[in-house]
């Protein structure tokens, strides 16, 4: 894991440094390595991996609009954190899904809840699924996992990268997706929340134009989920 901060104030930079170790010698983990950058200029063309990001908004240059713009459409996996005294920039920077909003001058409590959520996230991410299919096995990361589809014996795997076919069942899969991205909403769909676009009490609809069906008994169970998945998310 590599931690970045963009920020010009240095003082800013150093807090977040210090709250940034702190975190991690609470709970027991070696601090990653952190990369500060003062200017959007130099962040962007920064080579190295970039996991999570601590950015401002308002810099000397190009703002820290148009740089998370840049980063998530480069990385869409990349976890941001705004961190500004503007609260006028929050609309824009929800648009390119910030992960999180904080508000300068920043509070510690805070920071450690937010700083727990965006490590189970990555961790959630950097999980890779082994595909087994007729012709071979492909390891791809849970979150391009779309949804899970038996129809008869056959088992579909949809992803964002294709279709495969997995020589598994139901059972396999419900048992080796992360509880937390997954849920299964019929018989014959368990589905990704990071997917969903849209539901009612009948379907779920899903990016790459894949929907699934949702039985009435489980409706409520997959909405309080799916809610608890987007306040995670915030």
């Amino acid at each position: 894991m590599r931690i970045l901060i963009c920020d010009d104030d240095s003082l800013v930079v150093e807090q977040l440094q210090k709250y940034i170790r702190n975190f991690f010698k609470n709970i027991s983990l070696k601090c990653p390595e952190i990369t500060c950058f003062s200017d959007g200029e130099s962040l962007l063309a920064d080579t190295g991996e970039k996991d999570i990001l601590f950015l401002d908004i308002e810099m000397p240059g190009i703002n820290g609009i148009y740089v998370g713009n840049e980063l998530k459409r480069a990385n869409d996996n990349i976890i941001i954190f705004v961190v500004t005294s503007y609260s006028q920039y929050l609309d824009d920077a929800m648009r390119f899904h910030v992960f999180r909003y904080l508000s300068k001058p920043l509070d510690i409590h805070r920071f450690f809840r937010n700083m727990k959520d965006a490590i189970d996230l990555y961790t959630t991410m950097a999980i890779n699924l082994p595909i087994e299919t007729k012709q071979g096995v492909h390891t791809l990361p849970a979150s391009s996992v779309i949804a899970v589809e038996a129809q008869g014996r056959k088992v579909t795997v949809h992803t964002t990268l294709c279709d495969f076919e997995s020589v598994h069942n139901m059972q396999y899969w419900l048992e080796l997706l992360p509880k937390n991205l997954f849920f299964q909403t019929h018989r014959s769909f368990i589905i990704n929340f990071e997917h969903v676009t849209n539901f009612d009490r009948n379907l779920i609809y899903m990016t790459a134009g894949l929907s699934a069906y949702l039985t009435k008994r489980k409706y409520s169970l997959f909405k309080e989920a799916y809610l608890l998945y987007l306040e995670s998310m915030r």
